[in-house]
């Protein structure tokens, strides 16, 4: 039997019984669609990346894109790929039914783009940045940008990338030297050269539409002097059609350790006199824009990073599934047929560890994009307001627990497969070096760590940290009333409250001190992830309980609800206590790691 890129069982699950997404349909722009639509969306995309994109993910690995008199070559399977997915609508699936797309809510379209990235994480980047970009222009971008940019970006013709990083200021993005100049004719002029542009050239497209963070002549210094600009790489005449090639050049491809059919680029903007760009809103409001498409890569990163768990722990599970090896330590008769190694104790546990992180990080991500469709389309203006601010705050964690604890998933299916793990013939391996890259894509574990802790805790007054104490404690009540769960409500009511005092305790010392206020917010970080990885457990236990003791359930669904709530019971009995040293070194201000010398190394 081959391997399924996710299991649909879960993605039900996800839906319908932890996200009630089939509530949506109450919502004014989801009356035309069902839970029929959504389905059916979902196995569009299923087949879609069955077909197109899973069929050459080991391909693309042992077949980087080269760099050759000055143009990308990719293996033919990843223009197949994007056809396939461009004209099934997927790029525009959330726009409104008179810009072309299919006014599918958000939490719907991340499950059914959810397959992609489990087929092949690579391939997939390249709809997810375009979908990035158009966003960006369309929510920020004049009536002229909107009109040149958005149908081409959204039916295929066009790629969308962001280039923000350069070489000499990595994330340091205050520091950025790429330069804008005004011209004559109301554009820009945009000089200067860009790295780790994903996407940055490739030969799938006609076009590609570079969202380019630049510092126009006579700007502010850092953040309040950067502004964003539209940078084609060719020109669009008023018709549409293509026009000159733009002064953005390639500057080489860099070979990464996986996501390998993405390609990675410099960019030189300006060789020949200057690239033509052109602005974005308001000047000097560039950066502000740019959280937005950010912000959705970060959830998509998270996202991407629970499904190559996903898939590392359903090729663990169907290895272990399979392949018989020793004995229990009872039986001492050598002459005893072979037990499959799921049996054995510790192979139990690191698939069980698995599991927990897999399917926990996908319903993490999931419910931050729910919180995505709640902040635009929920009923009241205070329940978007609400969500806003609870996604916020959410997504460092939405975009680093997976990324770090997605690695630990892959590297326990590598060890479940034991000396097969790590070669080629077995994808693990690959999964493994995929998933290395996610930890820093979007932004650093460390980066993250000081956005919780330095902005958006005590952003307004802490008004997001207080929705999600409110929002934990009433799952806690919920779980306290079922007697098979009311223990894990109590463990996490007081990591919750460990949480609390450790961040009331903290936040003083950042306001006299920041250089060692932030000195620990990783740890901090990993902290409120396992909390916030609780919560989450919980709720999906709340309601496999309630799925369990429905009249009707069929064995298989009875497994499936036993195997949600030993997971949750896991995550809060062997992962959840984790932080209580943690919560001492904090409240300690312990200074080791703060203190320790360049000289000393």
């Amino acid at each position: 039997m081959s391997i399924p890129l996710l299991n649909e069982r879960d993605i039900d699950f996800l839906l319908y019984e932890f996200l009630n997404a089939e509530a949506l349909l109450s919502r004014p722009r989801y009356q035309e669609h069902s839970r029929e639509t959504f389905n059916a969306t979902l196995n569009t995309a299923k087949g879609i990346a069955e077909k197109y994109f899973a069929n050459h993910a080991a391909l693309g690995d042992a077949n980087e894109p080269q760099f050759v008199n000055g143009e990308v070559q990719l293996i033919p399977e990843t223009k197949a790929a994007w056809q396939a997915c461009a004209e099934a609508g997927f790029l525009a699936a959330h726009c409104s039914f008179e810009e072309g797309g299919m006014q599918l809510p958000e939490v719907v379209l991340r499950a059914a783009t959810a397959y992609f990235s489990a087929a092949n994480v690579a391939t997939a980047a390249y709809p997810m940045l375009t979908t990035g970009a158009a966003n960006l222009i369309a929510s920020f971008g004049s009536d002229e940008q909107k009109a040149c940019f958005l149908a081409p970006m959204r039916d295929g013709r066009f790629a969308g990338t962001m280039a923000l990083t350069e070489p000499a200021q990595g994330s340091a993005l205050a520091d950025i030297t790429t330069s804008a100049e005004a011209a004559a004719d109301g554009s820009y002029r945009i000089t200067g050269q860009k790295i780790f542009i994903s996407g940055g050239d490739q030969p799938i497209t006609e076009n590609i539409v570079h969202m380019v963070l630049a510092r126009i002549k006579g700007a502010p210094a850092g953040v309040k002097g950067i502004s964003l600009f539209i940078v084609p790489k060719f020109l669009v005449n008023a018709d549409g059609s293509l026009a000159a090639r733009n002064d953005v050049a390639l500057a080489g491809l860099l070979h990464k350790m996986g996501y390998r059919n993405t390609t990675s680029t410099v960019l030189s903007f300006g060789e020949q006199g200057g690239a033509v760009g052109y602005l974005v809103g308001e000047p000097h409001q560039g950066l502000a824009y740019m959280f937005q498409m950010m912000n959705e890569a970060r959830i998509s990163v998270g996202t991407g990073a629970a499904i190559l768990a996903y898939q590392g722990f359903n090729c663990a599970l169907d290895y272990a599934r399979n392949r018989p090896q020793g004995r229990h330590p009872s039986n001492k008769d050598s002459a005893s047929k072979q037990v499959l190694i799921v049996e054995h104790a510790d192979v139990k546990r690191m698939l069980l560890a698995q599991k927990a992180y897999a399917e926990g990080g996908l319903a993490l991500c999931m419910y931050g994009s729910s919180l995505f469709e709640d902040s635009r389309t929920a009923e009241s203006e205070s329940a978007r307001e609400e969500a806003f601010l609870l996604l916020d705050l959410l997504t460092p964690i939405v975009k680093s627990w997976p990324s770090k604890y997605g690695l630990k998933a892959n590297e326990l299916a590598i060890q479940v497969y034991g000396g097969a793990g790590y070669i080629r013939e077995y994808p693990v391996e690959r999964l493994y070096r995929d998933q290395r890259l996610n930890p820093i894509h979007e932004g650093t574990e460390g980066i993250q760590a000081i956005d919780l802790l330095g902005r958006k805790v005590p952003m307004r007054k802490l008004a997001g940290f207080s929705l999600f104490l409110k929002a934990v404690a009433a799952t806690v009540a919920a779980a306290t009333d079922q007697p098979d769960l009311a223990d894990l409500a109590g463990s996490l009511a007081r990591a919750c409250d460990r949480l609390h005092d450790v961040t009331a305790a903290l936040l003083p010392r950042l306001a006299e001190d920041p250089d060692r206020g932030l000195a620990n917010a990783s740890l901090y970080l990993d902290v409120f992830g396992r909390v916030t990885m609780s919560w989450i457990w919980l709720q999906q236990a709340l309601a496999a309980q309630q799925g369990l003791v429905a009249a009707g359930v069929s064995e298989s669904d009875s497994n499936f609800y036993l195997g949600k709530i030993q997971a949750a019971r896991y995550y809060i009995e062997w992962e959840l206590p984790e932080i209580e040293p943690q919560i001492g070194l904090l409240q300690a201000g312990n200074c080791t790691p703060f203190a320790m010398q360049d000289a000393w190394f």
